[in-house]
């Protein structure tokens, strides 16, 4: 007899309906229903939604500790409202929870979509774009509700999140890449026939060393975001697609091992990590174009890359250190080396 871990037969299924009554939705996902508690119908894909309820939190304390952007306070309260939303649609499989977590995608999207649109441009671009982004996410909702096909979210959902992956992408290349910035300021110093001190070139180059850590790491943070969303989306595929032969793998091996078989909990994992790397990346953007230092810490801990602004000790050690390097520069020696060598 071959090794078998330890484990506890599942519980059967409530299909009729457990302490939220009878089922109203027009999806219902592999996982079997209630057979874990009356208050939950599918307690895996509702608990992984914490994982996004989570990160949106942290997504929305670091907003209103460092002042950034309100758009950016607006995209993280609308994972809130996803992940709190699906939260509530997997635990009753009711129609109204449904919308609100289908079309919170959508709308949360469309807000990227605005942010990533509008950048750098002049009224009343912003304002039409925004209207434009309202209409399609109302047109989206009633087309949505008249079809009632899942499919169409799906579609309408990937179309938008590709685009505002890719308009991202663009915008970090072209914002931020010395090679881009440096074609800029030959033009604007060709205009001016200026040139550059010594001390104008080492900024440069530590502008350059800068910005190409930074690319460095937004790229990484795209191949994880994306491989996680990826990687959730064919696990969620195989769990529609053999979901017969998952129920009666999971029967077999038992809890609570069974519920690694849950293809569309790993979808909401992936997708978590994947919506907020996108949105980390929009941070990105919008900062570096600011000039804010930027703080990563690596991807241990996804939620923990959230940039922030240095704080006052900090920023009064950088102006220390740059009035050092001028009076160093401009041959006052005897004070660099005070300041340098001082107990």
């Amino acid at each position: 007899m071959g090794f078998q871990l330890p484990s506890i037969p599942y519980p059967p299924a409530q299909d009729d309906g457990g302490y939220w009554g009878p089922i109203t939705s027009t999806l219902d996902w592999c996982e079997e229903n209630y057979y874990a508690t009356q208050y939950s119908a599918e307690i895996v894909n509702t608990l992984t939604n914490l994982l996004f309820i989570y990160l949106a939190f942290r997504g929305i304390t670091n907003c209103l500790n460092n002042g950034h952007d309100r758009i950016f306070l607006i995209t993280f309260v609308g994972y809130l409202i996803v992940g709190s939303g699906s939260f509530a649609f997997h635990s009753t499989l009711k129609y109204p929870m449904q919308l609100v977590d289908e079309l919170s995608m959508i709308y949360t999207t469309c807000l990227m979509f605005w942010a990533t649109f509008e950048h750098k441009r002049k009224a009343p671009v912003p304002l039409i774009l925004g209207i434009a982004m309202a209409s399609l996410a109302i047109f989206i909702t009633g087309y949505y509700h008249y079809l009632q096909d899942p499919t169409f979210h799906q579609n309408a959902y990937a179309l938008l999140t590709a685009i505002v992956l890719i308009r991202s992408m663009y915008i970090m290349e072209v914002s931020i890449r010395p090679y881009y910035r440096k074609k800029a300021e030959a033009r604007k110093a060709v205009k001016s026939n200026g040139q550059l001190s010594i001390a104008e070139r080492k900024e440069q180059e530590r502008k350059d060393d800068r910005d190409r850590e930074i690319l460095r790491k937004m790229w990484w943070l795209i191949a994880v975001g994306l491989t996680a969303f990826l990687a959730g989306f064919a696990v969620w595929n195989l769990d529609n697609e053999y979901c017969g032969t998952l129920r009666r793998w999971r029967h077999q091996i038992g809890l609570p091992w069974g519920i690694l078989l849950e293809g569309h909990g790993w979808w909401h994992l992936g997708t978590g990590f994947g919506a907020v790397s996108v949105a980390l990346l929009l941070f990105r953007c919008n900062i570096a174009n600011k000039s804010i230092t930027v703080l990563l810490h690596r991807v241990g801990s996804l939620a923990a890359a959230l940039p922030e602004r240095p704080s006052r000790r900090v920023r009064a050690d950088m102006a220390e250190s740059a009035q050092r390097a001028e009076l160093c520069e401009a041959g006052s020696v005897h004070w660099c080396y005070q300041r340098r060598y001082r107990s």
